[in-house]
This record gives structure tokens, C-alpha cells and sequence, in this order.
């Protein structure tokens, strides 16, 4: 009798074995079951997680630096010691388009929230985000129609506005949005462009509900000293580092930061976002792998309790079998198959009940189940069953023919 045959006999017997206890087999699968849908919802948050951070993170772009009074991530002491530091200026922007060689854009930027309104309608908590006009470019902006905020825009502090495609179909249904005056915090501006539909960031903020103005206004309507960003995008993306040491040159000349003085500013980047992303992400599989494991590890207890009880239930059948011809082999795979059945069909329930739960899940928070992570879970729930079940079919596998034959 060859593997293969000897396999579909196992499942026969196995499937046998489950239909005679159907109640125990199923009694014995709940800490399989709890495994499975730990372990698929994790993965589906986590996995979801990353498809809308990689959206998100493309929109901060591989290929810009943004010059800021702080560091995106800094420890309590980091910022005590760099509270104090002197405000960045639209001057700091020029000069740095004028004196880098490295720079394709520079564009000014500012942000907070306001109000806006048109005629009877009303928006709340929408995102101001005060720029220049080589922001488009440098935030990697797309407009559905309209233009975007011009040198004379920016220069003069023209009242005139882009809004994104939500406050466009909020405001403006059935469309003559451009030429159109809406509220912004009681101000008047005139809606000369319309962004592209951008969908959420990662954080859940609504990349669509958001209005720009020129920096200019920005600072007479919001802020008389905001705190600016100074974004540059970067001619080659593969000179990043080059392009950090000479703006930190240069801002350090602009700034009259002494030699033997600290930088009085920070330059951050996209990297230092994906490796905070990175470790939040892997403390967060961490635990959720420990919470599995630990589901995973009582199931598996239960799985090889049943199987040494399966075993001595059927003890005479095993020494029949091994009477007859049977090998060692043959009753070590009809057990470990068995085992692997329990726990195969305990992962498929695991993830009928983990598949509706992750679409809740995807209302509120992203969560996406690939095909390879119901792969992963059916593999894990058969390698939990083969594992947990060894011991008992090697306890089979070697009973004496003769002694298991005297069993009652």
C-alpha cells in the first residue's frame, strides 16, 4: 500500500471517527476556532492598515522635505530643549529657491480649521490649509477643474480659493462651483478650482474636506505668525541626503546658527513617517501574534487530549488493524490525519465567522482579507491539528498488536 493510498484511507476513517462524535469534535474545536478569527481579523485590520497607509504616505511623497520648527517624533526632553526655536518665514522659502541648486519647488504651507459656508449650507471643522503656488506641485495636488492659486494669487492675498471634491458636492450638487463665493470663517472667497477626489489619510482625517488659500491670506485672516512648513521637492529623488545637507546649509547660514551650535530647525521625510508606521505595526502584530498563539495553544491542548482519548477508545480496532497487516506508519497518518481534519474544518468555521466581521470592521476602521492570509489561517489550523496530534498517533503507532488486541 502506497503514501497515497494509505492517506485516503486516513480521511476516510478520520471523516468516520467525526461523524461517530460529532458534539466532541466540536466541543474540542472552540479554541481553534477563537485562534483562527484572532488571527484573521488581526491580520485583515493590519493588512487593510497598510493599503491605506501606502495611499496615504503617497500623498506626503518619497521625494520632498519638509523644513519645520520640530521634528516629526521627538522625545519629551527633545522637545524641551528646541521649544524655543525662532518661527520660519516665507523669506526662509525664497531664499531657498533662490540659493538651492537641488530644489525643483518650494512651497510654503499652513494649516488649522475653520467654518465654511454657502448660502444655507454650513461646513464644520474644515481643513485650512494656507500655500503658496507651488504647492500643487509639491504636495502632489491634481485639480478636476479650475486652476490653482497663481504668483498674483499668492502675492497680493487675493480672497480666492480650491476646495476639495467633498466640499464641492456638499456645496455644489449640480455643479458652478468655479466663480462662486463661499464663507470661509465669515471672509468671502471666490472658488477658483476644484482638487481631485484623495479619499482619507491614514489617521482618518478626510483629505477631501479641505479648502486652500494664498499664505498671504492665510496669515491676515488666521495667524499673524503661523507656523510655517517649508516643503521642497527635490530635483532627483535619489539625492535626497545631498539635497538635507545642503539645505541645512543653508538655512543655517539664513538663520546665523553658529558653528558649534545645534540646528535650530528639523528636516523631515517621508522614511521617518514609514518607520514609526513600521513599529507601531510590529508591536501591534506582536501582541495580537501572542493573543493567537495563546488561543492557538489551548486548542491544540484540547486537540491532543481528544486524540489520546480517541486513542484509547479505539485500541482494539488499532490492534485489528495491525494484526491484519497494517504498519506503524499507516496508524500514525490515519491519527495525524484525523487531527488535521478537526482542526482544518475548526479553521474554515474561524473564518466564516471572521468574514462578515471584517467587512463591520471595514465600515470603521480599513480592514482587508487577501487571499493569502485565509491561506495562512487554514495552513496554521492544520499545522496546530498535525502538531497537537503527533504525540497521541505516535502513542498509536506503536502499540503492541497482541496487547491492544486484549483490550475491552
Amino acid at each position: 500500500m502506497n503514501l497515497l493510498t494509505e492517506f485516503k484511507e486516513a480521511v476516510v476513517i478520520a471523516w468516520a471517527a467525526l461523524r461517530a462524535n460529532k458534539m466532541r469534535a466540536g466541543l474540542t474545536t472552540l479554541g481553534i476556532v477563537i485562534g483562527i478569527v484572532t488571527v484573521t481579523l488581526m491580520g485583515s485590520a493590519i493588512a487593510g492598515l497598510n493599503a491605506t497607509f501606502k495611499r496615504s504616505i503617497s500623498g506626503i511623497g518619497a521625494d520632498v522635505l519638509y523644513i519645520q520648527r520640530f521634528a516629526w517624533f521627538m522625545s519629551e526632553s527633545e522637545w524641551r530643549a528646541s521649544r524655543n526655536r525662532r518661527e520660519l518665514t516665507r523669506q526662509h522659502a525664497r531664499d531657498i529657491e533662490r540659493l538651492s541648486d537641488m530644489a525643483r519647488a518650494v512651497g510654503v504651507e499652513s494649516n488649522g480649521n475653520g467654518t465654511v459656508e454657502f448660502e444655507r449650507r454650513r461646513a464644520r471643522g474644515v481643513f485650512v490649509a494656507g500655500n503658496n503656488e507651488h504647492c500643487l506641485d509639491v504636495r502632489g495636488l491634481s485639480l478636476t477643474a479650475g486652476r490653482w492659486l497663481s504668483a498674483s494669487d499668492v502675492q497680493v492675498g487675493r480672497p480666492v480659493c480650491v476646495i476639495g471634491s467633498y466640499l464641492a458636492e456638499k456645496f455644489f450638487p449640480f455643479g458652478g462651483a468655479l466663480g462662486s463665493k463661499v464663507k470661509l470663517n465669515d471672509m468671502p472667497y471666490e472658488v477658483i478650482g476644484i482638487l481631485e477626489k484623495q479619499g482619507s489619510f491614514f489617521t482618518g482625517a478626510n483629505l477631501d474636506n479641505q479648502i486652500v488659500i494664498p499664505i498671504t491670506r492665510f496669515t491676515d485672516n488666521f495667524s499673524r505668525w503661523p507656523d510655517l512648513t517649508i516643503s521642497v521637492k527635490v530635483r532627483d529623488p535619489a539625492q535626497m541626503e545631498n539635497a538635507k545637507e545642503e539645505l541645512t546649509g543653508i538655512l543655517r547660514k539664513l538663520r546665523r546658527v553658529a558653528p558649534d551650535q545645534p540646528d535650530d530647525f528639523a528636516i523631515n521625510q517621508q522614511d521617518a513617517l514609514v518607520s514609526f508606521f513600521n513599529r507601531v505595526g510590529g508591536t501591534i502584530a506582536a501582541v495580537g501574534l501572542f493573543i493567537t498563539g495563546l488561543s492557538l495553544f489551548v486548542g491544540g491542548i484540547g486537540i491532543m487530549n481528544i486524540m489520546f482519548v480517541s486513542v484509547a477508545e479505539r485500541t482494539k480496532e488499532i490492534g485489528i488493524r495491525k494484526a491484519i497487516g497494517a504498519k506503524r506508519r499507516t496508524i500514525l497518518v490515519q491519527f495525524l490525519v484525523e487531527a488535521a481534519t478537526i482542526t482544518f474544518l475548526a479553521g474554515l468555521l474561524g473564518l466564516a465567522i471572521a468574514w462578515p466581521l471584517t467587512l463591520v470592521v471595514d465600515r470603521y476602521l480599513a480592514a482587508d482579507m487577501p487571499w493569502w492570509l485565509v491561506a495562512v489561517a487554514l495552513l496554521v489550523s492544520i499545522l496546530t491539528g498535525v502538531i497537537s496530534g503527533f504525540i497521541p498517533a505516535w502513542r498509536a503507532a506503536r502499540l503492541d498488536p497482541v496487547e491492544a488486541l486484549r483490550a475491552e
